[in-house]
C-alpha cells in the first residue's frame, strides 16, 4: 500500500537474503519529486549497502546524481527556487541560526512573500491595461495609474528594507567575522586558543611570532563567529611581517566586529578607524589586578573576563538580524534591486503602455527569484551544490 513502511526481507536476483529492513512506496504525486518513488531502509554497514546498490544496478538502475531528487522535485512543481535554495541550506546548517534561517527559506513564508508582491504588480498591471483598453467605461476608474501609485511605492519600500536586510542573512550563514587586532605580544594568539578552548595559534614571548591571519570557527549560542588572530601591528622591517601586518588591516577591514587587544599596564591604544563596532580588551588582567578603566580586563590564563568578551561578540552578533524575512542571498537582493527600478520607472512614466510594460519586466525580476519565470541557465549551478542522492 502507498505510504505505508512494511517490514520485508530483502534478496538479490538469485534469491540470496541482502538485509530486512522497511520498504515504503509513494505513488506519485504524493512523493518529494512528484513521481513514483520507493523507499528503502536498511541497515547502514557499507556491506548492506553496497550490495543493495549492486542488485539494483542489476535492474538497470543508477545512483542520483547530486541535486537531482531536488531538481525533479523542482521541475515537477514540488518546490520552487527559494525553496530549494533553503533546502541545500538546511542541508548544510551547521548552527541553530543557520537552521532557523534554511526553515525560514525552504518552508515557502520567503516564496509566499516574493509572491505576494508578484501578485500586486499583477493587480497594478490590470488597473492600467484596463484603463487603456475600456478608458469609456463606466466601471473603469479614471486615473487607475494614481490609485496603484500609492501602492506601488509602498512596494517599493517593503522591498528595499528586505533587500537591506540582506547582509543578516549572508552573517548568519557565512559567519560573524571578528578581528583580534593590537600590538604584538598583546595576547591576541592566546584569547584565540583561549575562546576556542584548544591550541589553534603559537603562542611565544617573541614578538612577531603571528605573520598571517589565523581562523578558527566557533558556535556561539547558535552563531557561527569566526574568530580572526592577526600579526602585531607596528612598524616593521621584516618583509615577510610588513606583509601580515597588512593582512591582519585588511582582515580588520572586512571584520563585523574588532576586539582591539593591549596589555594591561601599557599605553592607550591609538586606534586605527576601520567603520566598523569594536570593543577594547585588557589582556593579562593576572598580571595587573589593580588596573582600572573601562576596557574589558581578561586573564587567557585565569579565564578572567572571557565571559564578557563572549557575550560582548554574541550581542553584536544578534543586532545584526533584522525581524521579517530577509533576502535569502546576493541573487534575490540582485532580482529586488532590478525589479525595484522598473517599479520606479513605472511610477516615473506618464505614457501608460510604457508603464504596464516596465510593471511585467519587475513582475518577471521576481519570478527570476522563484524561478517561475527564464531561469534555466541557473539551475546546473544551484543543484550541483547538493550532496548525492537530495
Amino acid at each position: 500500500m502507498p505510504r505505508q513502511a512494511s517490514l520485508r526481507t530483502i534478496r538479490n536476483r538469485n534469491g540470496e537474503i541482502l538485509d530486512q529492513g522497511l520498504v515504503l512506496y509513494f505513488q506519485a504525486p504524493h512523493s518529494f519529486t512528484g513521481e513514483d518513488c520507493a523507499e528503502l531502509q536498511v541497515h547502514g554497514s557499507r556491506a548492506v549497502v553496497n550490495a543493495v546498490a549492486e542488485t539494483l544496478r542489476a535492474f538497470d538502475l543508477r545512483p542520483a546524481e547530486a541535486g537531482e531528487f531536488a531538481r525533479r522535485a523542482f521541475e515537477h512543481g514540488r518546490l520552487d527556487l527559494v525553496e530549494v535554495e533553503g533546502l541545500s541550506d538546511l542541508v548544510s546548517a551547521e548552527t541553530e541560526m543557520q537552521r532557523k534561517l534554511a526553515l525560514q527559506t525552504g518552508m515557502g513564508a520567503l516564496s509566499a512573500q516574493y509572491s505576494g508582491w508578484a501578485e500586486r504588480l499583477t493587480y497594478a498591471r490590470a488597473m492600467i491595461e484596463a484603463e487603456l483598453d475600456f478608458a469609456d467605461e463606466e466601471d473603469v476608474p479614471v486615473s487607475a495609474a494614481d490609485l496603484i501609485s500609492v501602492d506601488l511605492a509602498d512596494l517599493m519600500v517593503e522591498m528595499s528594507a528586505v533587500s537591506a536586510s540582506a547582509k543578516s542573512a549572508e552573517i548568519i550563514r557565512n559567519g560573524f567575522k571578528v578581528a583580534i587586532i593590537g600590538a604584538p605580544n598583546a595576547g591576541k594568539s592566546s584569547l584565540l586558543n583561549a575562546m576556542a578552548k584548544r591550541e589553534v595559534a603559537i603562542v611565544t614571548d617573541i614578538a612577531g611570532t603571528t605573520r598571517d591571519v589565523l581562523t578558527v570557527e566557533l558556535d556561539m549560542e547558535g552563531y557561527l563567529v569566526r574568530l580572526y588572530d592577526t600579526a602585531g601591528i607596528r612598524e616593521a622591517e621584516d618583509i615577510v611581517e610588513r606583509e601580515g601586518i597588512q593582512r591582519a588591516r585588511a582582515a580588520a577591514r572586512s571584520a563585523d566586529m574588532i576586539l582591539y587587544l593591549r596589555e594591561a599596564g601599557s599605553d592607550p591604544l591609538v586606534y586605527e578607524d576601520y567603520a566598523v563596532s569594536y570593543l577594547e580588551v585588557e589582556t593579562k588582567a593576572d598580571l595587573y589586578p589593580n588596573e582600572n578603566g573601562d576596557a574589558v580586563r581578561i586573564s587567557s590564563i585565569t579565564g578572567e573576563g572571557l565571559d564578557r568578551v563572549h557575550c560582548a561578540i554574541v550581542d553584536m552578533a544578534r543586532k545584526t538580524w533584522h525581524a521579517g524575512l530577509p533576502a535569502s542571498n546576493d541573487r534575490h537582493r540582485e532580482h529586488i534591486a532590478l525589479a525595484s527600478k522598473f517599479i520606479q520607472n513605472a511610477l516615473d512614466e506618464p505614457r501608460l503602455e510604457l508603464k504596464a510594460d516596465a510593471l511585467r519586466a519587475a513582475g518577471n525580476e521576481l519570478g527570476r527569484i522563484t524561478g517561475r519565470v527564464d531561469v534555466e541557465d541557473l539551475l546546473d549551478v544551484i543543484f550541483s551544490k547538493f550532496c548525492i542522492g537530495k
